[in-house]
C-alpha cells in the first residue's frame, strides 16, 4: 500500500510515521509532480484550511486531487482535512474538495486555548479512542445517507465515513494509538 500524504502544512510527518509503523509506504505531496506518482490512498492533515486551500489552488493540486477522490481514491482527512473534504460550511457551499456530504463548522471548539484531549468510542473501531482537538471543527449535519457518523463528543459529530472517505475533527496522528489509521488502511484495501 502506497499512501500519499499532503505535505503543505500541519502534522503530515506524524501521519507518515503512523502509517509507516503499520507497514504502509508513504510519500509527501508538495507539488503537482509529486501527486502524479502512483498512490493507493491519500491523507490530508490538519493545519489551517484556508491556507491549505490557497496553496492547493496556487500549486494546481486542487482539481486533480478532487477528481481522484471523486473517482474513488481512499482519503483520510483530519481537522482541516475534514473541512477541505466537506461540501458545506455552516449551510453554505464550501470551497475545497467538496467530496464528503457533511456540513462543518470551522474552529467550532474555539481558539487554541480551547484545545482539549478526551477518549471516546468510535463505531467499527472500539472504545477509548484517544482524541486530541486543536482549534477543531465538527460536522453539524450530514447531507446524504451515504455519510455515516462514527463518533460524537458532547453531541457533536467528530468522525464520519462516506464510502472510502474518512474524516475526523481530531488528530489521531498525535497519539500512540494506531487504530484510526488501521481503520483507514482497511477502508483503502477493501
Amino acid at each position: 500500500m502506497k499512501v500519499a500524504v499532503l505535505a503543505l502544512q500541519g502534522a503530515f510527518a506524524e501521519h507518515e510515521t503512523m502509517l509507516q509503523r503499520l507497514g504502509a509506504d508513504t510519500f509527501q505531496v508538495r507539488q503537482l509532480s509529486d501527486w502524479q506518482q502512483h498512490k493507493d490512498a491519500l491523507v490530508i492533515p490538519g493545519g489551517e484550511s484556508t491556507t491549505q486551500l490557497n496553496l492547493l489552488e496556487h500549486l494546481n493540486l486542487l482539481v486533480p486531487i478532487r477528481n481522484a477522490i471523486h473517482d474513488g481514491l481512499p482519503v483520510f482527512g483530519t481537522c482541516a482535512g475534514m473541512i477541505l473534504l466537506a461540501c458545506q460550511e455552516d449551510g453554505k457551499p464550501r470551497q475545497g474538495f467538496g467530496t464528503m456530504d457533511i456540513d462543518v463548522r470551522r474552529n467550532a471548539y474555539g481558539r487554541q486555548m480551547g484545545s482539549f484531549h478526551t477518549v471516546q468510542a468510535v463505531n467499527g473501531i472500539g472504545d477509548d479512542i484517544p482524541m486530541t482537538f486543536i482549534r477543531a471543527p465538527y460536522a453539524h449535519g450530514l447531507l446524504s445517507s451515504s455519510a455515516k457518523v462514527l463518533s460524537q463528543v458532547d453531541g457533536h459529530i467528530v468522525a464520519v465515513q462516506q464510502d472510502r472517505q474518512l474524516a475526523t475533527a481530531f488528530h489521531p496522528e498525535l497519539t500512540d494509538d494506531t487504530r484510526m489509521h488501521e481503520f483507514f488502511l482497511h477502508i483503502a484495501t477493501s
